[in-house]
């Protein structure tokens, strides 16, 4: 975008891509319309200055350098929890509204499991299909377990 002059006190920015226009407001400073960065890397040429943006460039690595340690940390923490996450149970009771009464049978891991499983022992999961609970239709435990109705 470049800036073209449309009157002495707005400044009109046109895009090249674009057919539409910018009008600045009156109160913007004119030294702010104009102005171009030309080197980014220059750097102030007396002391003073140089020491000033030493210190803030020290406090800014302080700064990276802790958020690179809370990074870390936190990757850390999250890998620890992926090693002493318990096994997924082979088989899986869902359990109605009330975690009472036994609603479906899953193969552990079925992604149809529902909020409310709990994982059980090959036995109990025989069981419970054998009583009458119905047996996923996604996952299929009832051939997984070898039951065949009778």
């Amino acid at each position: 975008m470049r800036p073209t002059v449309a009157a002495a006190s707005r400044t009109t920015l046109r895009s090249s891509s674009s057919s539409r226009s910018l009008t600045l407001p009156p109160w913007v400073p004119s030294c702010r319309r104009d102005h171009r960065l030309e080197h980014v890397n220059e750097l102030p040429p007396d002391l003073p200055r140089l020491r000033t943006l030493e210190i803030w460039l020290s406090l800014q690595l302080d700064q990276v350098r802790a958020a690179i340690t809370a990074a870390e940390r936190r990757e850390a923490e999250r890998q620890r929890g992926i090693e002493c996450r318990p096994p997924t149970p082979d088989w899986l009771l869902e359990l109605s509204l009330g975690g009472r009464h036994p609603v479906a049978v899953h193969v552990g891991g079925c992604h149809m499991a529902g909020p409310r499983p709990r994982g059980v022992p090959r036995e109990a999961a025989l069981r419970a299909i054998a009583e009458g609970v119905s047996a996923c239709t996604h996952c299929r435990p009832d051939s997984e377990l070898g039951y065949l109705e009778g």
